[in-house]
């Protein structure tokens, strides 16, 4: 299959520029990035696309075996990155993305150069020494309700996650993107984004690193942040002055400031 078609992946910006890669989180799609596009734009070559099951993509192609790891996501990374001959790309991923980018950049190095970790968390779920934000039952409730009545869990959980409650258009317009999405893919990538452990993997970046948090995100709190950043060598840590788990959204001129110059900095 065609991968252009398949994750619809659309290319924009500089096309001398060097490569951005931006990739959305769970129940999201590229369009997510369109307050970050145009701080880029003149500069660098934009590449965006949706993983398979979400936004435009070409849900034929979903499997069910292949998208209950992170593995999968990460192919489909790598093959948008392989499809369009791209090297030493910036890897801009938010939320679980932040995690496929580092397996992306593990399967291939040639390809991914930096990466840019957009409020990530490498475990969601509590254990002795370790904060994640979530018990293993908060976890399993989230996922039972999520699974039992998608729609209604989904208008439950987007202003929560999204936060900004005096903005209350954030929230709805992420509900909107949860209820675009099938269920039953929706379900595959929430168990695999929740259920995940991609701990030991930080270890190995060997790639130059931001790491971006809010001051307040119940997603992941900032102890996550500080985790990520220790466990990469080299990396950055910068908090920005926003609220919940979507910064690129909320607080987007923070956002690609952040971005922006860390960019500057690799060239």
């Amino acid at each position: 299959m065609d991968i252009a078609r398949r994750n619809n992946v659309t290319v924009t910006g500089n096309p001398q520029g060097p490569a951005v890669v931006l990739a959305h989180g769970f129940g999201c799609d590229q369009n997510m990035w369109r307050l970050t596009v145009p701080a880029l734009a003149r500069d660098y070559r934009v590449v965006l696309f949706d993983y398979v099951g979400a936004g435009r993509s070409e849900l034929s192609a979903f499997s069910e075996e292949r998208y209950s790891c992170l593995d999968g996501y990460a192919r489909d990374a790598v093959e948008v990155c392989e499809a369009l001959d791209l090297r030493d790309a910036v890897f801009v991923g938010h939320s679980v993305s932040a995690m496929i980018g580092v397996q992306a950049a593990a399967m291939a190095p040639e390809r991914i150069g930096a990466l840019v970790m957009v409020a990530p968390s490498p475990r969601y779920i509590d254990e002795d020494g370790y904060r994640g934000g979530f018990s293993n039952e908060d976890i399993d409730e989230l996922l039972a309700s999520l699974e039992s009545n998608y729609l209604g869990w989904s208008a439950a959980m987007a202003p929560v996650i999204m936060g900004n409650a005096d903005r209350p258009e954030l929230g709805e317009e992420l509900k909107n993107s949860f209820c675009a999405t099938d269920p039953d893919m929706a379900r595959v990538f929430a168990r695999t984004t929740f259920l995940s452990d991609s701990r030991d993997d930080l270890k190995s970046v060997q790639v130059p690193t931001l790491v971006l948090e809010c001051t307040q995100d119940v997603i992941a709190p900032r102890e996550v942040g500080s985790f990520v950043h220790q466990a990469i060598p080299g990396s950055t840590l910068i908090t920005l002055d926003a609220t919940g788990h979507c910064p690129h959204l909320s607080a987007p001129e923070a956002t690609n400031e952040a971005i922006t110059a860390f960019l500057a900095d690799l060239r």
